[in-house]
């Protein structure tokens, strides 16, 4: 890095900027929750399933529609690991993070708005852009969200910061879908009459969520310390700002230590948050009713496990907090393997939610804990990014795979934990080394 960048910690940490920033996980959040989770899959599979089966047309191939919407949304992780590492490393240079952050939150939203043109096989093209582009949106705005989080407050707020930032967006995100859910279940008691107008008005909501309260965000995050506008070359200076990023992880152990043991338990994390519901269904046969439950008690729950995981690493130290999520994970997995009634799935909901905040809001802090110093933070958490959608990808996929090969989605279960026992086995590498480090 050059001697310009190597001085900055972080910009500004009144409490307004941190306000401001944590606005945006309330905004954003109902769209996974929404649209990924919750309301969107069930609309899409009952809108693509006819009389005639499952199998949708798509640009001329035919293929099962739950095989379609795994891909799209496959191919949106793919096309946001591939993009954001360059574009961060053209808004650090160009000080252009708000920018390219507003960028995506309004392709994301506008595209979540559109989703309600999307009415069955006779524009499914339609629909499956949209949510395509939406998925984009979403994955590609935190990157430059979570970028601002070394520039809004001290490093010794960054675990309390990042968990407030998770809960309020496991609250904005539980409301929303309340609501939402009332219009489907009661339409009456909105003037909408039953059909599929509720489940498409609900992503109209999010749409509107989304950038609406974005802009208290965009208001308030701190002006960027240098913001050169898209100047000649910026181009290549992005793609030169990507390549000392690189070049720069041979000298920081713990980083690289932290990210190896990030891409295995998350491998682990986002494969239950994707594959929950379908495992709820297909094993213990639950109504929708049920696993929509579900999803809000991981939401409700999440709210307190983010909290108190950033008490556990302020006591303890982060890594031993995360190493201490991380057996829960598995005891989770080796619980589920024996779940098979409604009430267990729903204790198992309760200790996913109690991990999946914390361990999220902690990976967050702990990455930006050990950065250099520098304002480049973009380029180093498209690093992040990038690990964590090939984690999706390759989890969900060898999730599958390993159902297809052993003929029971429950002996999927045993991987999850062995993605956990790698990251756990890579945290407490990264407390050895640590310890080297403060005996050097």
């Amino acid at each position: 890095m050059n001697e310009q960048k190597s001085t900055s910690t972080y910009i500004d940490s009144n409490r307004k900027n941190i306000r401001a920033w944590a606005w945006y996980d309330w905004a954003n959040s109902v769209y996974s929750l929404t649209i990924t989770s919750a309301i969107f899959p069930v609309y899409y599979t009952a809108v693509t399933t006819t009389d005639s089966g499952s199998m949708v047309d798509f640009f001329g191939f035919t293929l099962e529609n739950t095989v379609l919407y795994s891909w799209i949304l496959s191919l949106s992780f793919l096309i946001s690991a591939a993009l954001t590492p360059i574009l961060s490393g053209i808004a650090d240079y160009g000080g252009r993070k708000k920018w390219f952050m507003q960028a995506f939150c309004y392709l994301g939203g506008f595209s979540s708005i559109a989703l309600a043109g999307f009415t069955g096989p006779e524009n499914l093209e339609l629909g499956m852009t949209a949510f395509l582009l939406a998925s984009l949106g979403f994955t590609g705005s935190l990157v430059f969200y979570n970028a601002f989080l070394p520039e809004i407050c001290a490093p010794s707020e960054y675990d309390t910061v990042s968990a407030r930032g998770y809960a309020m967006g496991y609250l904005g995100s539980m409301i929303l879908l309340i609501l939402n859910l009332l219009m489907i279940q009661k339409p009456d008691w909105f003037g909408l009459n039953p059909g599929t107008w509720p489940a498409r008005i609900s992503c109209i909501t999010v749409g509107f969520w989304w950038i609406g309260f974005a802009q208290i965000t965009f208001r308030g995050l701190p002006k960027e310390p240098q913001n050169r506008g898209f100047v000649p070359g910026i181009l290549t200076k992005g793609f030169q700002e990507l390549r000392h990023t690189w070049a720069s992880l041979k000298n920081l152990p713990q980083l690289k230590i932290f990210l190896s043991g990030f891409f295995f338990y998350s491998m682990g994390i986002q494969t239950v948050m994707y594959m929950a519901t379908l495992f709820g269904s297909k094993e213990l046969k639950l109504e929708t009713s049920d696993l929509i439950l579900t999803v809000l008690l991981i939401q409700l729950v999440g709210i307190g496990g983010a909290y108190l995981f950033a008490w556990l690493a302020k006591m303890l130290g982060n890594p031993q907090a995360i190493v201490i999520a991380l057996f829960i994970w598995m005891f989770i997995c080796f619980a589920a393997w024996f779940t098979y009634t409604r009430e267990e799935f729903f204790a198992i909901a309760i200790g996913v939610g109690l991990v999946m905040g914390g361990t999220q809001s902690l990976s967050r802090s702990t990455f930006a804990r050990n950065l250099p110093a520098t304002i480049d933070h973009a380029s180093y958490f498209s690093l992040l990014d990038v690990t964590e959608k090939l984690a999706i990808v390759l989890g969900t996929a060898s999730y599958g795979f390993f159902e297809v090969i052993t003929g029971n989605m429950r002996n999927s279960i045993v991987l999850l934990m062995f993605f956990f026992l790698i990251g756990a086995a890579a945290m407490i590498g990264m407390i050895r080394e640590q310890k080297r480090l403060k005996s050097r």
